[in-house]
């Protein structure tokens, strides 16, 4: 890996801070991808129980219906008064700055039925019943696998980015730092050897005035 950096101690000391901050960076991308895939893997377990639930409940509410239609015939009329659900409401939450929905919807009762009691019985209200359990488990459902979705879709630029800093940048600053160390180090030595050579030379040139000295003293 070509280094393109000036040794100087200026130099060195901007590549070490940025060192310590892709160090910093690395650490908190690995923390938020294990968050992120702890939160994951729970929400995997809660639509895996959620799976099993409303397959049965689709199953049940299914019956429910064929015996509606036993009981008073097919029920279109009865299913035309049913009004279009609009008690939906979205929210979010975040988790580690991805934001995960939160699907809600009002409780169904017995003020929310649509038909008259006094011509249906207990079979439509059965099925009725089964049939709104099976909305709660596919809202529930749609909200789980979306945030799944969202988390995994993070998951992976994270683990992009945690990549990039643990295997290029890090090594890279490593390999600038050493660079610029090692050519300050050279340039120390250098200038500790031209000093000795230039304290040896003067010492020289002073025994040599001194040998002068006595000469002409002698003289």
């Amino acid at each position: 890996m070509a280094v393109q950096a000036v040794p100087t101690k200026g130099n060195l000391m901007n590549t070490k801070k940025s060192l310590l901050l892709a160090r910093v960076g690395y650490d908190l991308m690995d923390k938020k991808r294990n968050i992120l895939i702890r939160e994951m893997m729970n929400l995997i377990d809660k639509a895996n129980e959620i799976q099993d639930k409303i397959d049965s409940a689709y199953e049940e509410a299914y019956i429910a219906l064929q015996t509606a239609n036993i009981t008073h015939g097919f029920c279109d009329e009865i299913s035309r008064a049913t009004p279009v659900e609009n008690s939906l409401k979205l929210d979010y939450r975040s988790v580690m700055g991805v934001e995960i929905p939160i699907l809600t919807i009002d409780p169904v009762t017995k003020h929310n039925l649509t038909y008259g009691l006094y011509s249906t019985d207990t079979a439509l209200d059965n099925a009725h019943m089964k049939f709104s359990e099976v909305k709660r488990l596919t809202v529930e459902l749609a909200e789980i696998e979306n945030s799944v979705y969202r988390l995994a879709v993070s998951i992976k630029k994270t683990q992009k980015r945690a990549n990039a800093l643990k295997n290029i940048m890090i090594p890279r600053f490593e390999e600038t730092v050493k660079f610029i160390t090692d050519a300050l180090d050279e340039k120390d030595r250098e200038e500790f050897s031209r000093l000795k050579v230039i304290k040896k030379k003067k010492q020289r040139e002073k025994l040599a005035q001194g040998e002068m000295k006595k000469e002409i003293s002698h003289k």
